[in-house]
């Protein structure tokens, strides 16, 4: 069915072709403060009204403005125009999440002024959710040319941009949240204080793209490209202290001294396998047909939300992946402290691993489990000193209440009690201090033993520690 044409947006006598200012002030009294340029003529709205009408094939390729170059003042007719005149997406109004905004697929935007333009919901490209059964080169042809195209400002809020060609695109405080921009070559594009919360960058190529103040929080930057990219001054988390999805990124020469890493307290990946739901991943079962109660449907959206346990492995597995990659990255820069404090997190989700995994992993968890209390695994020395001291007053306890008590033991008081275990805890008591048999010769035997496993932690902590083995 062939959308009707749109009407032009009514209003008083129009500006002078030449007159930007009197334009901007015409559209802001139409409610339409995004609007700068002269409407375009009525031959014009025609044949964008035509192209518009043409039904997208994406076997073949064919998209209403595909190859089309497409301005400003095109753009902001096509707005105002959308959906019959219902304009464009509000992004932040929950009610018009699930509206689709411009079908810009395959539309030439090279080098197009499109600052502060509200293109939240765009559509300009194929989803592999949806069209799983398209090769690579049909998801290429849907991808929009915005190649140095200005877009400082502009609301592309939950916009499908896979596969788009923005190198160079200003980018500048664009809203990009919960964007698609999965394989998009952004090499050389200008990022800065952009907001990509929740945005998706997976494969993207940002090899020497500016990154300056710009928001990651929640992004996900699975195999993203980003060597050479110039970082300053990153927001790499959100509010709660979220990091973006790093597994497999590729950092290369990326300058990872520049983000405020103390701010980061735990990596996407760990933080999405953590959860015991999935997140924005809700399906929308009245739509897919079921015939059932309202209170029926929430039940089973909930229930369809729930991991399983081959779904939390993986998660996890990715999870200490990216803190270990993530850790070798750091360190390969010089950035010990950091590094040790990923590594860490990849020891703890590791333990977590093995415990999902079941009772076959048990003894492997119960290892971890000790090493993580003794030493935090290398990263908590300070940990073994109370330790060594708990289980020095522990042994001293006994020397003293076995020779306070049993009258066929020697009678030690606290303090000799105490030097007593410390000896024994490293192995240098005297074979001929108690007698062979009695129960304070068989503490000493225990704590030497003890003393032994204690010593062989502690010296492969600090080798690990102080030389990364």
């Amino acid at each position: 069915m062939h959308e009707p044409e749109a009407p032009s947006i009514p209003g008083g006598p129009r500006p002078s072709t030449q007159d930007c200012e009197g334009w901007a002030t015409f559209w802001a009294g139409q409610g339409q403060p995004w609007r700068t340029e002269p409407e375009i003529d009525a031959g014009r709205q025609a044949e964008l009204t035509a192209l518009r009408n043409i039904t997208p094939d994406v076997h073949e390729g064919i998209y209403p403005f595909k190859n089309i170059k497409l301005g400003r003042a095109d753009i902001e007719w096509l707005l105002a125009t959308h959906e019959n005149g219902r304009g464009p997406v509000d992004y932040y109004d929950e009610s018009q999440r699930d509206r689709v905004g411009l079908d810009l697929r395959g539309a030439d935007l090279r080098h197009a002024q499109l600052q502060n333009l509200p293109l939240a919901r765009t559509l300009a490209d194929v989803s592999w959710r949806t069209w799983t059964d398209l090769t690579e080169g049909q998801h290429r042809m849907a991808a929009v040319l915005l190649e140095g195209a200005d877009l400082k400002g502009a609301h592309l809020e939950g916009a499908s941009l896979e596969y788009a060609h923005m190198d160079e695109a200003d980018l500048r405080h664009t809203h990009l949240q919960d964007a698609n921009l999965g394989t998009t070559s952004l090499q050389f594009a200008y990022l800065e204080e952009a907001h990509l919360e929740g945005a998706n960058l997976m494969f993207a190529n940002l090899q020497n793209a500016f990154l300056w103040g710009t928001y990651l929080g929640g992004a996900n930057l699975k195999e993203a490209h980003l060597d050479g990219a110039h970082l300053n001054r990153l927001v790499f988390c959100n509010e709660q202290g979220v990091g973006p999805y790093v597994a497999d990124t590729l950092w290369g020469s990326a300058n990872l001294a520049v983000v405020y890493w103390s701010r980061v307290k735990m990596l996407g990946d760990e933080y999405e396998a953590r959860q015991q739901m999935r997140t924005g991943q809700a399906l929308a079962l009245v739509e897919l047909g079921f015939s059932t109660s309202y209170i029926e449907a929430q039940r089973r959206i909930q229930a369809s939300k729930v991991k399983d346990r081959e779904t939390r492995l993986i998660e996890f597995k990715l999870a200490v992946r990216a803190n270990r990659q993530l850790a070798l990255a750091l360190q390969a820069q010089g950035l010990n402290e950091e590094a040790a404090r990923f590594s860490y997190r990849a020891q703890i989700l590791r333990r977590k691993l093995l415990w999902q995994r079941g009772p076959s992993q048990f003894v492997p968890y119960l290892s971890s489990l000790f090493l993580a209390v003794l030493t935090g695994y290398g990263y908590r020395m300070g940990r073994i000193i109370v330790a060594y001291a708990l289980v020095n007053i522990l042994f001293a306890s006994l020397y003293y209440l076995f020779g306070r008590f049993l009258p066929t033991t020697q009678h030690l008081d606290w303090v000799q009690a105490l030097i007593m275990s410390i000896t024994a805890f490293h192995g240098r008591v005297f074979s001929n201090t108690f007698t062979l048999g009695s129960p304070q010769s068989i503490v000493t035997a225990c704590e030497a033993v003890t003393g032994l496993i204690f010593e062989g932690i502690f010296i492969a902590m600090l080798t690990q520690k102080f030389f990364g083995r």
